[in-house]
């Protein structure tokens, strides 16, 4: 967190939360979400602006975390603002590198893969070090090399052994992933 921002904290410690004014898609976006499109419908049927300035987006990055009930926020200055969630807390970006190591939305690494699943809607999440999330749409090919390669050397072997056979997807509804992996779609005040 910004050093900024804990200041913020300190000095205003009640501004109260913020609902339904952020969104973060399935591809990585964020979106804003004033009252009128609050008013239209809910997300991510009406998704409202998407957020284009970088130094916002790398200022939402720096600061964004999970409070102790699993609802992901953006703690702007001594404000956290919830966030929605289309499908889960990061979207993964596979890098086409040994291991096809995953990259956050964020930016961050995200660490040893433990483990990836595939929804009913043939979406891949994997849970890692750093967090759950969904593999970006766009990384599907390489995520397709990982599993095959997975597939291949991990033939006979338990898929959750090593950071190889982590690749090997096992079966899961998407309504059971919030629970299991503790985060919320839509945090309520």
């Amino acid at each position: 967190m910004d050093e900024i921002v804990k200041a913020a904290l300190r000095k205003w410690p009640h501004v109260p939360h913020c609902h339904g004014w952020l969104a973060l898609d399935a591809r990585g976006e964020w979106y804003m979400r004033d009252e009128r499109v609050q008013r239209a419908g809910p997300f991510p049927a009406v998704k409202g602006s998407r957020i284009t300035h970088e130094k916002l987006r790398e200022f939402i990055h720096r600061n964004y975390a999970a409070d102790e009930r699993g609802a992901w926020f953006f703690q702007n200055g001594p404000q956290r603002v919830y966030v929605q969630l289309e499908a889960a807390p990061y979207v993964w970006r596979v890098q086409d590198a040994p291991g096809y190591p995953l990259v956050a939305h964020t930016g961050q690494a995200a660490g040893a893969l433990q483990q990836a699943w595939l929804d009913e809607h043939g979406r891949l999440f994997a849970h890692t070090a750093l967090g759950f999330g969904l593999v970006h749409t766009a990384d599907m090919a390489l995520a397709a090399c990982a599993v095959e390669a997975a597939l291949q050397e991990g033939a006979g072997q338990d898929p959750g052994k090593d950071e190889t056979g982590a690749w090997a997807p096992v079966e899961l509804p998407f309504a059971q992933m919030p629970a299991r992996f503790g985060y919320q779609l839509l945090p309520q005040a």
